[in-house]
């Protein structure tokens, strides 16, 4: 992307390395503190609320990152460890300018929508949105579910995909926004290539359409002469042509084609 390039030579310096270490370390942080702390006042000073961030509670535009998935221990720790993993390696393929990029458009695009919407923003779309860019570079990597079964991620993003589209179809106003605002970052990077996919597959089907041959059944060939009724099934390099002094579709094979009788339509 052209647009990231320029961006990278002029503010690539400012770049935060190994910055899913750094969100991964301070979800911890919070983990422990909410836990040690009852009365939920901590975990409330921390979300996006929109309205307290307008009376200068300016902080939750960025603490609501670090707010935990989840309060299970067990489940917070895989989290944690899920994304730690996705993250660096994002980072590593794309380089760190490319993954804060790619990770601050989410961010940015899920606050916006909360104060247009009047919503609580969350990052657990753009959590999922990491997951689809790794799992769209690295759609063959394995994970182990319930450290046991093998799964390959392309298959568990459809299972993202599939929640996305729940969410937008089952979901309140502001969950569908949110979601779809959560994959802008998606969108913008992998736009061209899913259009371009599109295309290519779109393309192919209508090769395999046109060039679908089944076995055993005479009638889903391509060629047929009118004379000897030889398909390019029974020789594949035969040649055949439309008569153009015939009055219809009748083609011909080579042998053929100089010596039929010229059909007329009555």
């Amino acid at each position: 992307m052209k647009w990231v390039d320029k961006l990278e030579k002029k503010y690539g310096n400012l770049a935060v390395k190994n910055l899913m270490l750094y969100i991964i370390f301070l979800t911890a942080a919070v983990y422990i503190l909410t836990v040690s702390d009852p009365s939920g006042r901590l975990l409330s000073r921390l979300t996006l609320n929109p309205a307290l961030v307008r009376k200068g509670e300016i902080w939750r535009l960025i603490t609501y990152i670090f707010i935990p998935p989840t309060f299970s221990p067990v489940f917070l720790f895989i989290a944690l460890y899920f994304y730690y993993m996705i993250g660096t390696a994002l980072e590593s393929y794309w380089g760190s300018f490319r993954f804060n990029i790619y990770y601050l458009v989410g961010v940015i695009a899920t606050t916006v929508i909360a104060f247009f919407s009047g919503g609580i923003g969350t990052v657990t779309y753009i959590n999922l949105t990491l997951f689809l860019a790794f799992a769209r570079i690295y759609p063959e990597f394995e994970v182990l579910i319930f450290f046991i079964l093998p799964v390959k991620v392309k298959y568990l993003a459809w299972l993202n995909w599939a929640y996305f589209a729940y969410t937008i179809m089952a979901y309140p106003l502001i969950n569908k926004i949110t979601a779809v605002a959560a994959l802008s970052n998606f969108f913008l990077f992998f736009g061209r290539e899913l259009f371009n996919d599109l295309k290519r597959q779109k393309k192919v089907y209508k090769n395999k359409q046109r060039f679908r041959v089944v076995k055993g059944n005479l009638d889903e060939t391509i060629h047929r002469c009118t004379i000897c009724g030889i398909t390019e099934r029974d020789d594949p390099k035969m040649e055949f042509r439309y008569c153009s002094k015939c009055e219809g579709d009748y083609e011909y094979c080579s042998e053929h084609l100089q010596t039929h009788q010229h059909k007329k339509n009555r």
